[in-house]
């Protein structure tokens, strides 16, 4: 080869392949090095065929065909493949090579490889990637974090191949270690919540109004050119006008039974290590693990009886047509909770790791590209700049404008949900966390003399100061002695 190529990817999968595509339109020559050498093959002579895409059979044939210094983007299954990747790259790289993980990685995966490759005098970029497919090869939104040198080196591809919204790049670097894949990581907490919410307002719409196909889709086309505005409301539209060559709608053929990689797993059990309440993304997860148990649910269908899921307002056209109202109101504050909630995750987190990201820049560079890209970003966007040190979401003017003015109809989705039956956990548990946020005072402090009745774990006084700790002899038995295992 004549000359060296400026990039070399790992990894043929769709996404591999899209963003070697992506990388060619913006002028780029890449090197693709797949395992399984019939699909390097197949794609260079297939939809790769072009004079910048230069397929190699080993690791060596791609590293010799780069410009030094290097820069390698693994495209590879998350966990133990990508180790492989790179323990068999390693001794074939010189010093100041870069290395880019771009796949799903679990962010404290990502944490322990940079040290370790910079040990090596190697440099390692952590890299979320969210868009699918499409995102890939036309532009998706992209979450660098990890070397701040290795991200400049990087930065010319990344900035070029990345979604635009009013030709800003959405990319941007967010941070030192794992901090690219932690935002990643949260980003797809609040996919999972942004889904679930979704789905609870199609059931209400579907089971408890009793919609239809044609009805279902033009509420959600009214509804994305509103305050939801987005990419999921955009697809959900399309996946309500979707039938097979037999007239069926396609939603109806598929089984109930969500599936997951486990990025949303992930936000849910780093919450509770933070001790963050992120409520809503936790009971997105839940309800997908509730969908797995198909065969236990029809079995229970026939012996656990409750309402017939059929709301007040389906009977009457004026009441059904408010209580959608309604539920675009439901969908956007519940929406707004589980961003608040992902948020405050992410700046406790990035606190704890001493991380420079800026929540702000996340919010711009999910504004498009990405899966949960919608026209309500541009206004998190704005709540950061105005206060970078905003301490909750909710709390930035704009957002507290609208959970109050959303309030009412809110409260009236989620009762008549629960009066007819209809589960709508996510829903349910945003308005719970709101009402919980905003109250001065919660009956945690019977929690607390409970748990210093049976354990003497102590408790603060509310006319002490903060972390002072008493104990009462509940039962004129027990002493002075204490467990002294408060944990605020």
């Amino acid at each position: 080869m004549a000359t060296p190529a400026d990039v070399g990817l790992i990894g043929l999968a769709v996404m591999g392949q899209n963003l070697v595509l992506n990388m060619v339109d913006h002028g780029f020559t890449v090197a693709v090095y797949n395992r399984t050498g019939s699909v390097t093959d197949e794609f260079v002579e297939g939809r790769g065929k072009s004079e910048h895409v230069v397929g190699v059979h080993t690791l060596e044939e791609l590293v010799a065909a780069l410009e030094p210094p290097r820069r390698l983007v693994v495209m590879v299954q998350a966990g133990r493949p990508v180790d492989a990747v790179i323990e068999a790259l390693v001794p074939l790289l010189d010093e100041d090579d870069l290395i880019v993980d771009g796949g799903n990685s679990n962010y404290e995966d990502t944490v322990r490889r940079e040290a370790s490759l910079r040990e090596r005098g190697l440099r390692f970029l952590g890299t979320g990637i969210s868009g699918g497919e499409e995102g890939a090869r036309y532009g998706p939104s992209i979450m660098p974090g990890g070397d701040e040198r290795a991200w400049e080196r990087m930065r010319p591809v990344l900035e070029a191949v990345a979604a635009k919204v009013d030709g800003d790049p959405c990319v941007a670097y967010l941070g030192e270690g794992g901090s690219g894949h932690f935002v990643k990581m949260i980003h797809n907490g609040i996919e999972y919540g942004d889904m679930q919410l979704i789905a609870e307002a199609y059931q209400l719409l579907r089971e408890g109004l009793g919609l239809e196909p044609p009805a279902l889709q033009g509420v959600f086309e009214r509804w994305n050119e509103g305050v939801l505005d987005s990419y999921l409301i955009e697809i959900t539209r399309d996946i309500l006008g979707t039938f097979d060559q037999d007239g069926n709608l396609v939603l109806d053929l598929i089984l109930d039974r969500a599936g997951q990689k486990g990025t949303g797993r992930w936000t849910a059990i780093d919450a509770l290590e933070a001790g963050q309440p992120v409520t809503l993304i936790t009971e997105a997860v839940f309800a997908r693990g509730l969908s797995m148990l198909k065969d236990e649910r029809e079995r229970a269908s026939a012996l656990l009886r409750g309402p017939s899921k059929q709301l007040d307002a389906a009977s009457d056209g004026a009441l059904r047509d408010a209580f959608v109202d309604d539920l675009e109101q439901a969908l956007y504050a519940s929406k707004i909770v589980s961003y608040a909630q992902g948020y405050m995750l992410m700046r406790a987190v990035a606190r704890e790791r001493a991380w420079s990201i800026d929540l702000g820049t996340t919010a711009r560079i999910w504004r498009g590209g990405c899966i949960i890209r919608s026209r309500f970003l541009g206004d998190i966007t704005a709540a950061y700049q105005a206060d970078p040190e905003l301490e909750n979401l909710m709390l930035a003017p704009f957002f507290a404008r609208a959970l109050a003015e959303a309030g009412a109809a809110w409260r009236r989705v989620v009762a008549s949900a629960m009066t007819a039956g209809i589960p709508v956990p996510a829903m349910s548990a945003a308005l719970a966390f709101y009402d919980g946020y905003r109250s001065a005072r919660l009956p945690a402090n019977l929690l607390q003399a409970q748990r210093d009745y049976f354990g003497a774990h102590t408790y603060e006084r509310v006319d002490k100061p903060r972390g002072e700790f008493f104990h009462t002899d509940w039962i004129g038995s027990g002493g002075g002695v204490t467990s002294r295992s408060y944990q605020g």
